[in-house]
């Protein structure tokens, strides 16, 4: 019997310190997250950053916190709600890091009866600390407590047709009415060195402009390469003209070199151009989260106009958008015949 288990990333059980705390030492000691040797990944998460960046980030999260709780899970529980009817077989939700957990996930479709399990990471594109983290993860739980289970994945569909016209359809829905100057594409970065690990050629990103756009086997796993793909079908599906709109990555931590044009920079500079009016599109992400809701909704609006600008659009994610879900439960039932 085959099902499906929807995997986002995860949230806090609540925005204190008290839980943010064993959140944050779950995703920053995961080898595909910080992916230095274990001894100096806990020296730099647990001796230096857990010291105070629960305290920061549980302000953050309060911020964006509902009745119902973590954006993040609630919206993933509503899409989960909507695609499980449309869906022809048993479809359960986990999250990479705290609750539902991967192990309950699976313990879910167990108890259905369900032997073979497509795992569906959903992030568009292709990375070491999202995709990679998850389907390692799943498959060390399939191995000790679910060995007769069968496992497949979906691969990143950044640049899916039935993806692509959801992305595009619902970012005009929130354009409509907006007289933007620019739009901007931002997507969650990544240290250079995952863009350069997940290279299977071992040689082609060199990350200087031309390779993304070279042809080569390393796209299928090149996070950077995705992002700029997805922002180029977009704007080819809704017309955007050349120079009003632009990419850059957002949400970076200090140290290391990470993808750059930085969103938080961008941002600052664009009302000396002349750009006053401007929306900010987050397609790295499926689900409004933390990244979006207070990263850009809040503080990018409130550097923007504190630069100059004037009227500022976060456009949300797609969330629990019908013909989204209706996408995703038309791939579910592709894979299930």
């Amino acid at each position: 019997m085959k099902g499906v288990l929807l995997i986002n990333l995860g949230s806090p059980e609540s925005p204190t310190p008290k839980d943010v705390k064993p959140y944050l030492d779950e995703f920053l000691m995961d080898k595909y997250v910080i992916d230095v040797p274990y001894l100096l990944r806990a020296l730099l998460v647990r001796g230096i950053i857990l010291r105070n960046r629960p305290e920061k980030a549980s302000a953050a999260y309060a911020k964006v916190w509902t009745d119902e709780g973590s954006p993040l899970v609630v919206i993933s529980k509503r899409m989960h709600k909507k695609v499980k009817p449309l869906a022809n077989v048993p479809v359960a939700l986990a999250m990479r890091y705290g609750n539902p957990s991967l192990m309950a996930g699976l313990q879910e479709l167990q108890d259905k009866g369900v032997t073979e399990v497509l795992l569906f990471p959903l992030y568009p594109h292709h990375a070491m600390s999202s995709t990679v983290t998850v389907l390692d993860k799943a498959e060390e739980i399939r191995k000790k407590h679910f060995p007769n289970m069968k496992f497949s994945s979906v691969p990143a569909f950044y640049n899916k047709p039935d993806y692509i016209k959801n992305l595009s359809d619902s970012i005009q829905k929130y354009l409509n009415g907006f007289d933007y100057d620019h739009l901007l594409f931002s997507y969650h970065g990544l240290p250079e060195r995952h863009i350069r690990k997940t290279d299977v050629t071992k040689s082609h990103c060199k990350i200087d402009g031309s390779c993304c756009n070279t042809p080569s086997p390393a796209h299928e796993f090149c996070y950077r390469h995705q992002c700029y793909e997805t922002t180029k079908l977009v704007v080819k599906a809704l017309g955007i003209p050349e120079g009003k709109y632009s990419q850059t990555f957002q949400s970076r931590l200090a140290g290391d070199k990470w993808l750059e044009p930085y969103t938080d920079v961008e941002v600052n500079k664009l009302p000396e151009k002349g750009i006053k009016n401007l929306a900010i599109v987050t397609p790295a992400f499926v689900a409004d989260c933390l990244e979006t809701l207070e990263e850009i909704a809040m503080e990018a609006n409130h550097q923007f106009k504190e630069h100059g600008g004037e009227n500022f659009l976060a456009v949300p994610c797609l969330n629990d958008d019908d013909e989204w879900c209706a996408t995703v439960s038309k791939w579910i039932n592709d894979w299930a015949k």
